[in-house]
Formats: structure tokens, C-alpha cells, sequence
């Protein structure tokens, strides 16, 4: 069984009028009960996280800021939410929802997070909607109890994952895999193991064209043994903050290259959503909803 991190928490209240479409947390997994391609026993509300999890991949010192709601202002700015215990509440959930992702996936060969993907946390930052990384606290939850020996990241966001790729910049057994807007946020980027920027516009030929051709040669190269996908849905052409032009229908073809990749070579895979931030909230749940959709029907 195909097994969904959710928790109601997820949805976080924020002030009126914030940009982040919060709701669609909500909205995914009640589509997807409703429409029937999942069923409640498909979903799982995970605890809270240990806090020796965060702090094998985050500085002790910015949990500690986090935990006690004593960030700086300047650095909570960074993040983008107002800090609150909840907020963080939140975080340490949804980490513990790509852990326990990642155990289930190697039971069943994929598994979600209905949140997730925040991949723009660094080891001692927050920033751009992310205050703790949830897939690279995963990985090293993997590498630091043996049940992984080598991880690919598979990061398909519009964004670059900056933060992925500076925690693990001296770490050989995760190779960071990041396709993303070359003049997008961040503005400063880190550099993965791969990096592709892609100009603004890029259509869905020239992209399905590269992860095509790449993500085989990656895993060839690298021979993981478990792979992180990050399926945000901020490639779409109506995106506000994206920049790129790809239809639904090639977001969705992206998931199952990626899902057929990994089926192929007998390689288990969390998924975590990602940013998506379309004007109309119903194109960001379908397109997320897609992504649940395609993996359904190729693991059932």
C-alpha cells in the first residue's frame, strides 16, 4: 500500500492576504479521497520529529533559535512566516512525515509527503517558505541507520534547492540533482552535485528532453540505492513565481519519467510536493494531485 504523510497541521494559519497558498494542503489529499484514487487507509499523520534527527543535519544553535522562538528578525524575514510554536510544530511533523516516507517507500517503492520539499533550509538558515530540510534530514536518517548506502536527489522545482545542496556539498554518498531557473530565486545560488539551469521559458520539449537524458546517466554514475524527489509544480507556465513555460500535461510526463526511472531499475523513492504558486489554487492542487495520480497508477 502506497503509503501519504498528512496532519492537518500542515495547513498553517497565516495573515490575511500572504502569498503562500497554505490551503492547498487541505485541498490535495480531500481531492484525491474524493475522486477515489486514494482511500483514507493510504494516509498516515506523523509525530514530531526527534530532535537528534534535526540536529544531524541542522546547527544545534538555529534549532535551538527555532525550538525557542528566539530567531532574529531579520532571519525570520528570510523564512517568509511568522515563527510561532505551531509553525514549528509543523516542521518537525512534516520532517518525521519524509522519514517514515522513506522507510515505507522501500516497503512499497514509493511513498509522499503531502508537504515536504523544503529544500532552500540550509544547515544554520531558513529561507524562502523553509525552515527545516525535510529530505535531507531523511537522507541522513537513511546513511546514519544503514538503510541506505548511496542517495539521489532528485529536485525537478522551479527553485534551485540551495539548502539541499550545501548540506550535503562534502557528502559522496548523496549526489544533489537540481533542474531549476537560472534567474529565479535564490539569487545566490549553492552548487549540487548537478546543476541545470534553465533559461526563462523553457518549454516542455527542451525540459523533458534534458531530465531525460540526464537522470539515467545520473544514476549510472552515482548507483544509488534510494532516491528523494521533489516534484514542485512552480514549472507551469501560469506560475507567478516561476518563469518557465511548461503545460500540465508535461509536469505530469515529468513525474512519470522519474517514477518509471526509478520502477525500472528497482529503486524506492519518497516524494515531497514542492512549491507551486499558480494563480488559481485549483490548477495547483490538480497539477500537485497529478503527481499522486501518475504514481498510483504505475506502482498499483
Amino acid at each position: 500500500m502506497i503509503k501519504i504523510a498528512y496532519h492537518p497541521i500542515y495547513a498553517h494559519p497565516l495573515p490575511a492576504g500572504h502569498r503562500f497558498p497554505m490551503l492547498k494542503y487541505e485541498l490535495i489529499p480531500a481531492q484525491l479521497l474524493h475522486e477515489g484514487t486514494i482511500e483514507e487507509s493510504n494516509l498516515f499523520a506523523p509525530e514530531p520529529t526527534a530532535e537528534e534527527n534535526v540536529t544531524c543535519t541542522h546547527d544545534a544553535n538555529y534549532w535551538q533559535q527555532l525550538k525557542e522562538l528566539t530567531l532574529p528578525y531579520q532571519e525570520q524575514r528570510r523564512i517568509g512566516f511568522p515563527l510561532d510554536a505551531q509553525l514549528v510544530e509543523r516542521e518537525i511533523r512534516i520532517a518525521q512525515g519524509t522519514i517514515d516516507g522513506a522507510i515505507y517507500a522501500q516497503q512499497n517503492g514509493v511513498a509522499f509527503n503531502v508537504a515536504g520539499g523544503t529544500h532552500h533550509a540550509g544547515s544554520n538558515w531558513g529561507e524562502g517558505f523553509c525552515l527545516l530540510n525535510d529530505q535531507a534530514i531523511a537522507a541522513n536518517y537513511l546513511l546514519n541507520h544503514q538503510l541506505a548506502k548511496r542517495i539521489l536527489i532528485v529536485d525537478l522545482d522551479v527553485h534551485q534547492g540551495n539548502g539541499t545542496a550545501e548540506i550535503f556539498e562534502k557528502e559522496e554518498r548523496v549526489f544533489t540533482f537540481s533542474m531549476h531557473g537560472d534567474k529565479n530565486f535564490p539569487f545566490r545560488k549553492e552548487k549540487s552535485d548537478l546543476d541545470i539551469p534553465l533559461a526563462d521559458g523553457t518549454d516542455d520539449e527542451v525540459f523533458l528532453n534534458i531530465l531525460n537524458e540526464k537522470l539515467p546517466s545520473i544514476i549510472k554514475k552515482h548507483q544509488p540505492d534510494f532516491v528523494f524527489y521533489l516534484s514542485g509544480v512552480d514549472v507551469l507556465e501560469s506560475d507567478k513565481l516561476g518563469k518557465l513555460a511548461l503545460s500540465k500535461a508535461a509536469c505530469k510526463q515529468r513525474d512519470q519519467i522519474v517514477f518509471e526511472t526509478c520502477i525500472k531499475l528497482g529503486l524506492p523513492l519518497q516524494v515531497s510536493m514542492g512549491g507551486g504558486y499558480s494563480e488559481d489554487i485549483k490548477i495547483i492542487v490538480d497539477a500537485h494531485c497529478n503527481t499522486f495520480r501518475t504514481a498510483f497508477d504505475l506502482f498499483s
